[in-house]
């Protein structure tokens, strides 16, 4: 591939509050995948939420890639669970688009990067589940949701050096991340493996065994470091090199 690939990120929807547009729905996607996929050498092609399958299925097709953006809880019904205490807000046409999104990129094998919420739809698409809210998994101690900026590192993680996230943090073991989110992985879908986890043993990063695709999924926003961050960078960079040479 010689031009530079397109990078589909899937999209939300923002309502408005206030005003003359009160009850307005928006489509939108944090401008820091755009401006991250931008520096990477991709082109950003933003998928908005939408029920139709032949216009999902359209949209996979014009995409090189594909990019989970973060966003709400994933309903548990998708796992088969009931909904406990600590289930924050959930949305329920995402998770039936993310699906669809997710499974038809799967199909098409497009590669696929999922982050935060992206992971755990990722996931749950498979065949995993999740930790409803993080204090539902044994000894887990770390504060998985920062207080500081969200440009700030938080706490460190173990990766897989055999991995994607092996040269990342410049071959060292450990490297340090920012942390957004109070849900954890707990079953990990068939066909992946653990490629990094945080000292309290939380799930941080994914990666499916196939050798013809490339499918990572990561729990912390690398987009929201990307704009001074080196390891962040290289994440953009290394997954839209993979696409690239694809």
């Amino acid at each position: 591939m010689s031009k530079k690939p397109i990078i589909g990120i899937s999209g939300s929807v923002q309502i408005s509050e206030k005003g003359l547009f009160a009850g307005h729905r928006r489509a939108c996607v944090g401008n820091n995948y755009v401006e991250a996929v931008i520096a990477a050498g991709g082109i950003p092609f933003i998928i908005p939420i939408n029920a139709d399958e032949d216009v999902i299925r359209g949209a996979v097709d014009a995409i090189d890639a594909l990019i989970m953006s973060g966003g709400h809880d994933v309903s548990p019904i998708c796992y088969n669970e009931e909904p406990m205490q600590k289930l924050e807000a959930t949305f329920l046409e995402r998770d039936k688009f993310d699906s669809l999104l997710i499974g038809e990129a799967q199909k098409k094998g497009k590669p696929i990067l999922g982050i935060c919420r992206g992971v755990q739809i990722l996931n749950v698409v498979n065949g995993g589940t999740l930790y409803q809210d993080v204090s539902y998994a044994k000894d887990v101690f770390i504060q998985h949701f920062q207080k500081t900026k969200s440009d700030d590192l938080s706490h460190s993680v173990k990766i897989d050096k055999n991995s994607f996230l092996g040269d990342i943090f410049d071959g060292e073991e450990t490297g340090l991340i920012n942390s957004f989110h109070h849900q954890i992985l707990k079953d990990v879908a068939p066909g992946f493996r653990v490629i990094a986890q945080s000292p309290d043993g939380a799930i941080e990063g994914i990666q499916k065994d196939c050798d013809d695709n490339l499918i990572v999924g990561l729990q912390w926003h690398p987009e929201l470091l990307a704009a001074n961050n080196i390891p962040a960078q290289k994440i953009f960079k290394k997954f839209i090199k993979y696409v690239t040479e694809k």
